[in-house]
């Protein structure tokens, strides 16, 4: 089965671009992003401790690097939540709060049927943070203690999946059992934003960011936005190249223009600090709003950027609440603190 599956984590705001903005015109493929591990993700709490066995067990054949083949026995699951290591790495160990990139293959117990893979034509490695609450925790808790190059068998009943709502969209009924192969490709580097800021022309938005927080102050001056995407290096890293394609870790705020004009602070629509963990999202492939594509690829980590986005090149004209109307210029602080090639 053909998955796309480009978005990994919910970011309230940005993760209706792909619908509402898109990249590319195939719907299905957008639709995809409801079947991520992190889509109406349950508490952490409610799934039982990892065991690294249960009876039965699927199988795993093919050799590492490449896709796996999964065999589901006869029987019903056990109902265990079940993290077991199918071949071990000889790189460093993953610890809660890294940054790991990893390919998948899932598949649904009961039905046999696949729930995708990133060996898939068109898939690619995914990131995600080792432990997040925003994550099913089907994965947030099959990396950490498991080392780069492993490769992990999961079975997950529905409170380590999607919870008793299950997935719909993507064929996860309530009491479905997933089955997954992790493998661990690496754990991705991060690093703090730092260095003196540029000066913003007075015309543009003037960007405060709290080096604890990660929260942005923006005030946006009483004028009219510009008509094209500004997409302007407040703080210049020295780290790697953002390239279309790559997951890009970053740390964000976002406001509408027209709103907010002469506010001290705007009122933000969304920001990465309400959830206290960085976002992750594929960048220059239509996973987020085109001006977010367009603005930070070709960027660096450890850049400090200021966009502000024309309603093109964002949401439209659709609103996405009182504090983003339709047709409204976005203005974004982002911090790029990592990138996975």
């Amino acid at each position: 089965m053909h998955r796309r599956l480009a978005a990994f984590i919910i970011v309230p705001a940005l993760a209706l671009v792909a619908t509402a903005c898109g990249g590319d015109d195939d719907s299905k493929d957008k639709a995809d992003s409801s079947s991520s591990p992190s889509a109406s993700a349950p508490a952490e709490s409610s799934a039982p401790k990892p065991v690294s066995s249960a009876s039965p067990m699927p199988t795993v054949s093919g050799a590492k690097d490449k896709q796996p083949k999964i065999t589901i026995p006869k029987g019903e699951p056990s109902k265990k939540f079940v993290v077991h290591s199918e071949s071990a790495g000889d790189g460093t160990t993953v610890k809660k709060g890294d940054f790991v990139s990893f390919d998948f293959t899932g598949k649904i117990w009961k039905s046999g049927k696949d729930f995708g893979s990133t060996y898939d034509k068109g898939g690619q490695p995914q990131v995600i943070q080792a432990g997040s609450a925003g994550i099913i925790p089907a994965f947030a808790q099959a990396m950490a203690g498991h080392k780069e190059g492993e490769r992990v068998l999961v079975v997950a009943p529905p409170s380590a999946g999607f919870g008793a709502q299950g997935n719909q969209q993507a064929g996860v009924a309530a009491d479905d059992t997933l089955v997954f192969v992790v493998d661990i490709n690496k754990i991705v580097p991060t690093t703090e934003v730092k260095g003196t800021q540029a000066s913003i022309p007075s015309d543009l938005p003037q960007i405060k960011v709290d080096d604890k927080t990660h929260k942005a102050d923006i005030t946006i001056p009483k004028n009219d936005p510009p008509t094209k995407l500004t997409s302007k290096v407040l703080i210049q890293g020295k780290g790697e190249k953002i390239e279309s394609g790559n997951n890009v870790i970053m740390e964000y705020s976002g406001a509408a223009w027209k709103i907010n004009e002469g506010k001290k602070p705007a009122t933000l629509f969304d920001t990465s600090a309400n959830r206290g963990e960085p976002f992750v999202t594929p960048i220059g492939t239509g996973a987020v709003i085109p001006g977010w594509d367009k603005g930070l690829v070709g960027k660096h980590v450890g850049d400090r950027v200021l966009l502000v986005i024309p309603p093109a090149d964002g949401y439209g004209d659709q609103a996405q609440g009182d504090t983003l109307p339709a047709k409204s210029t976005l203005v974004f602080a982002v911090d790029v603190v990592g990138v996975a090639k």
